[in-house]
């Protein structure tokens, strides 16, 4: 299945799905409404919320409570990036300003406040408290992998251990709660639940993974964002862990000085090392190896166009080129 073909599996839900987010979106404070407006239209493929129908349907559920789940999930999602920006200082997202950059610092970080209190007050609406405990608990530990990933910034001696902390903690943490919202709000047991948010936490590790590819080989262009930001921000993802690892100790020792000193001034120097230890190569097999075992643990859902979509999903974050 392409992305298009999920897209029309998913038209009516995902159109509703915008519907409950423009609705909810209001707000009396004509900046709050200008800010989350521009950021929630500037694009992006609604990945999270997409999980969250696909799995709602794959486990049969025909209510209608699953849009206002997956909007949570993209109110969430849209706080973190306006966030994100003005910690690492972003000018472009999706090939566009960012907020910050338009808005200003302060509006960018009110505003994201405004979306998560906005999320929690749909929550609510919804009452059951699994969920409220769900994305509770997700929006904690995203602001922990926040923090972590704030600490390793230019610091040379990050492994892949603790990169792959940071990655499950601040991406993969909603991936995993838009999988169990789909199966919780259907009304299965724990083990399916599980299962669901097994899928999300693997996928969301293999996006992630596949994004830290694209900052060392897409283009400004197609990625929306500029080639290189990951280096000038001094953070060691796992292309340049795996690079220091492979290479001669002139090179190590020169990667580290980068990452430490941050900037991209030496992107060709590092780009040559990259490519001559297989370093890319070595990272995008590790994103393989994650949408495997996102699609392993769904291969117990009934046989359905959703359950293949669920999978075709996670095909295609480690195929695109943005």
């Amino acid at each position: 299945m392409k992305f298009n073909d999920i897209k029309l599996l998913a038209q009516a839900d995902m159109d509703a799905v915008d519907h409950v987010i423009r609705k909810q979106l209001y707000s009396d404070v004509v900046l709050v409404r200008q800010v989350a407006e521009y950021i929630i239209q500037s694009g992006g493929k609604r990945l999270r919320p997409l999980i969250t129908v696909l799995m709602a349907k794959a486990c049969g559920y025909e209510g209608m409570h699953h849009h206002t789940l997956a909007a949570v999930i993209e109110f969430i999602h849209t706080a973190t990036l306006l966030h994100d920006d003005v910690v690492d200082k972003s000018e472009l997202r999706r090939g566009k300003k960012t907020a910050n950059e338009l808005f200003g610092n302060a509006a960018s970080v009110l505003v994201g406040d405004f979306l998560y209190s906005r999320a929690f007050q749909m929550m609510v609406g919804i009452g059951q408290m699994a969920v409220m405990d769900i994305l509770a608990n997700a929006t904690n530990i995203i602001a922990e992998g926040e923090v972590l990933q704030l600490l390793n910034c230019h610091d040379p001696d990050v492994d892949e251990e603790r990169y792959r902390q940071v990655i499950k903690y601040k991406t993969a943490q909603l991936f995993s709660a838009a999988g169990q919202l789909g199966a919780l709000i259907a009304n299965q047991n724990e083990t399916v639940q599980k299962q669901a948010r097994e899928y999300g936490t693997y996928l969301g590790n293999a996006f992630q993974i596949i994004d830290d590819v694209l900052d060392y080989s897409g283009n400004t262009e197609e990625l929306g964002k500029n080639l290189g930001d990951d280096l000038a921000e001094g953070k060691a993802t796992l292309p340049l862990i795996r690079a220091m690892q492979k290479a001669n100790k002139e090179d190590c020792d020169f990667l580290r000085s980068v990452i430490t000193e941050g900037g991209t001034d030496h992107m060709d120097r590092v780009m040559t090392i990259i490519n001559a230890t297989g370093a890319l190569i070595y990272t995008r097999d590790a994103a393989e190896r994650e949408v495997n075992l996102a699609i392993d643990h769904i291969s117990k859902l009934p046989d359905s166009q959703y359950k293949d979509a669920l999978i075709s999903l996670a095909h295609l974050a480690v195929e695109r080129n943005h």
